[in-house]
């Protein structure tokens, strides 16, 4: 089962670097099993960036989960099509990149990033 989650992630990263192929991708990662790619050669335009293990702070997306987690614990939800409404309603109407950019932004990360690259 393993193999072919990673083979799933590998034909989506494949699928990604299509999209506007000259730009650079970054993408920051956990250290789920599914993530390694060690049998496969990414696409030149992928970049991969491991946030160390045990370390929920640094990944962008548990960020955003918590922002979403906070939304919705005191709601009540029948049924599970009810949960997945409320998401996507929110996701579609709540989330927008500058809220997002918001929810990720971290001082420590971006600084030493914007330096290096004298941004």
């Amino acid at each position: 089962m393993q193999g072919i989650i990673s083979e799933i992630f590998y034909q989506y990263l494949k699928a990604f670097s299509l999209y506007k192929p000259k730009e650079i991708k970054i993408i920051i990662i956990d250290n789920a099993a599914f993530h390694s790619l060690s049998k496969y050669t990414l696409p030149d335009n992928i970049i991969l960036i491991r946030v160390p293990p045990y370390s929920p702070e640094l990944n962008p997306c548990e960020k955003i989960w918590l922002y979403i987690k906070q939304h919705y614990k005191n709601n009540v939800f029948v049924t599970l099509d009810n949960i997945k409404q409320w998401l996507y309603d929110f996701v579609n109407n709540k989330l927008n990149n500058e809220i997002i950019k918001w929810i990720i932004y971290n001082q420590k990360l971006c600084k030493p990033f914007l330096d290096h690259f004298n941004v």
